[in-house]
């Protein structure tokens, strides 16, 4: 088969290992990191992307995003089908499946996950603190919070700088565990050292977690479970469920 895959750049380090494995044909299309931020300017991207694709080419157009901030709610697709994994966000990808995901987070909530994805896209977007999600990495000591403060005026005026070092304070004190996900093939980066970093700056305690791309592997490989993934026919529109389906099709008119 031939698959189209626009997918966030999150994920490109796995998803181009995996492309390199599967037995089928990919054409990998990836969007730049932060369009959960604007949920409805994102879904339009994602959205204009798919339109683009032209009829006929593809077997089917892998959506290489989570439900993050709705941001997959009432996508559709003229022609070819859509496939979209069951993830309530990208954290999912890297642990296998939206059970683990579920079990790690009621175990320990007040954990930070990492990537190598999360890690890169903070760099390349340049914004300092970004945590490489759109959100800005919370700062513990007044003397990064004072240097992040300065930027935040110059970016967005003192309102809202004054709001975003209340709400990062606040934030920080929820998290007490900062965990790399890891495989084989991103060892070679030392990740380690730089989550490492972070976490003693932020007085959290160091894990590693063994990451699973089982789930992406299925998702490249065909192997469509409906249990772990949505194919969405020509003329349907993806909806939010919250349950544990996450996301399904919206009734046809």
């Amino acid at each position: 088969m031939f698959f189209k895959v626009i997918a966030c750049e999150i994920a490109l380090r796995e998803i181009c290992h995996l492309a390199a494995q599967s037995p089928h044909l990919v054409d990998l299309e990836f969007l730049n990191q932060g369009l959960h931020d604007h949920p409805a300017q994102g879904r339009d991207e994602i959205q204009k992307r798919i339109d683009a694709v032209p009829a006929g080419r593809f077997d089917a157009i892998l959506i290489g995003y989570a439900l993050c901030s709705s941001i997959l709610s009432r996508l559709t697709t003229a022609h070819t089908p859509l496939v979209i994994p069951r993830a309530h966000d990208c954290i999912t990808f890297f642990l296998g499946s939206k059970e683990r995901y579920q079990t790690c987070f009621l175990d320990r909530p007040g954990t930070y996950y990492f990537t190598s994805g999360w890690l890169e896209c903070r760099q390349r977007r340049g914004d300092g603190q970004n945590d490489g999600r759109g959100g800005f990495m919370p700062s513990q000591t007044a003397a990064s919070l004072a240097k992040d403060y300065e930027v935040w005026v110059a970016k967005y005026g003192e309102e809202q700088a004054k709001y975003l070092a209340e709400v990062m304070t606040g934030w920080s004190n929820h998290y007490t565990h900062g965990v790399l996900i890891d495989f084989d093939f991103t060892k070679p980066l030392k990740l380690d050292e730089r989550v490492r970093e972070i976490c003693r700056e932020r007085g959290w305690q160091y894990e590693e977690l063994a990451g699973d791309l089982g789930l992406m592997r299925r998702w490249l490989n065909g192997e469509w479970d409906e249990r772990d993934f949505l194919i969405v026919p020509p003329g349907r529109t993806v909806i939010p469920t919250f349950d544990d389906r996450i996301i399904d099709l919206a009734p046809a008119v």
